[in-house]
């Protein structure tokens, strides 16, 4: 019998350890994969360089730089040289051939057109002013999604460490209504309430491990990642900012890059109206050719040369020319509309920023002094419970006062930030600034 005991012994000594490496593995299963740690800056460079929305709009403004490229080059001398060769053959009984050489270079130079060209030009400067302001909005509506997704991250990280203490405390109370219940000093009823409030407190654990997860992946979404990782931002829920007096709203709203590109699309198309107006206008070129038609003699000494000036003027084209300044003119009204339109709502966001910001910082403030009383009602809660000097009723009354106040201050917390980026975002802060 002692031999059974001893071996009874070893093997439940060994499934004790089989246990425990088994709860340790599944506890730290997703910690396994190495934690990658990253600062708010480190989440802005690497943004700038992988989100597709930023390529994108850096690749439009490539294309509206070529074709600013291709409008100036009217007014820029044209060369063209040319170059060909010919054999011909015929005859009964034999054989007769030929040879024909023939080059050219020929050049042409715009010397009036009524400032069409110029026109054109200007309109494809202005264009890309458009996707280049385009680029900032796409840089700020990325800093605004980023932001989010970072101050979300870390609202998880803290809410899964408040979770964890929440359990913990409702698992010291079942213990103590367990005590208490045994000594006869408090009924099932308060017992098993107490032991509700730790279920209910073991999900909300459980669920923020899942938030947790969700918010990792949205940042490594955020900063234009395919791979998932375990993601831990690193920050505070500080807020720097000195609350001035109200913002010149006007001034920012005027600055704003969706502002300014909107007004870069009213020239773009001013412009372009100009231009097709102008297209009525003569056109006055200067043109010049040598080249050289050859027989069975290249190169051939003999060049033949021509130089001299083009001028044409459009009559009658069936309507197209005014038809096309007619839709010009209505896409100017149309974009001047827009733009005012435009105007309004970024105004509207801007002022809209400012006051949730505003109110934010002052909520903080107030969830702040609930909570410090909410701490100092509960020590002197948790002493009278003891002593038996209030009930069980009044005593998880202010234990989940407590509790509740935690909870809020966290999101409290996280609200400021958030506002602060939308307050950041309304004012169109790109992701460089």
């Amino acid at each position: 019998m002692p031999t059974i005991s001893l071996l009874s012994a070893s093997y439940c000594s060994k499934i004790v350890r089989l246990s425990i490496l088994i709860f340790f593995l599944h506890t730290t299963g997703t910690s396994l994969k190495a934690e990658e740690v990253l600062t708010w800056e480190q989440c802005v460079a690497e943004a700038l360089q992988a989100r597709p929305d930023l390529e994108a709009s850096k690749a439009a403004v490539e294309q509206a730089e070529a074709q600013k490229t291709i409008s100036a080059s009217a007014e820029l001398p044209q060369v063209r040289a040319s170059l060909s060769t010919n054999t011909a053959g015929s005859g009964r009984g034999g054989v007769s051939t030929s040879s024909t050489y023939s080059y050219s270079l020929s050049a042409s130079q715009l010397l009036y057109d009524g400032g069409a060209t110029d026109k054109t030009i200007r309109a494809s400067n202005a264009a890309l002013d458009a996707e280049r302001y385009g680029l900032d909005i796409a840089s700020s509506n990325a800093r605004l999604a980023l932001r989010t997704a970072f101050i979300e991250l870390l609202k998880a990280q803290k809410l899964v460490d408040l979770t964890k203490e929440i359990a913990q405390q409702r698992k010291e109370n079942v213990e103590l209504l367990r005590l208490r219940y045994e000594a006869g000093r408090e009924h099932i009823g308060s017992l098993r309430r107490s032991e509700a409030d730790l279920a209910e407190a073991e999900f909300e654990s459980t669920q923020a491990l899942r938030d947790l997860s969700i918010a990792r992946m949205k940042l490594g979404s955020a900063l234009g990642r395919k791979e998932r990782g375990v993601l831990v931002a690193e920050g505070s829920f500080i807020v720097e900012f000195r609350f001035e007096k109200t913002p010149d709203f006007s001034a920012l709203a005027n600055n704003h890059p969706q502002n300014l590109q909107l007004e870069a699309n009213v020239n773009t198309v001013s412009f372009e109206l100009d231009a097709s107006r102008k297209s009525l206008y003569p056109v006055l070129l200067f043109s010049s050719a040598v080249g050289r038609n050859s027989v069975d003699d290249w190169p051939d000494s003999d060049v033949d040369w021509s130089a001299g000036f083009d001028i044409s003027l459009p009559l009658y084209t069936g309507g197209s020319a005014k038809a096309a300044t007619a839709k010009s003119l209505g896409a100017l009204h149309e974009r001047r509309a827009r733009s005012r339109e435009g105007y309004l709502e970024i105004l509207d966001n801007i002022e809209a920023g400012w006051k949730e910001f505003q109110d934010a910082a002052d909520y903080l403030d107030v969830q702040k002094k609930y909570l410090d009383a909410a701490v100092i009602r509960s020590k002197i809660a948790d002493a009278q419970y003891s002593n038996g000097l209030i009930s069980f009723d009044d005593w998880v009354i202010i234990e989940n006062n407590h509790i509740k106040y935690k909870k809020t201050y966290l999101n409290a917390q996280a609200q400021l930030l958030l506002a602060e980026a939308e307050w950041t975002g309304a004012k169109g802060v790109t992701l460089d600034e």
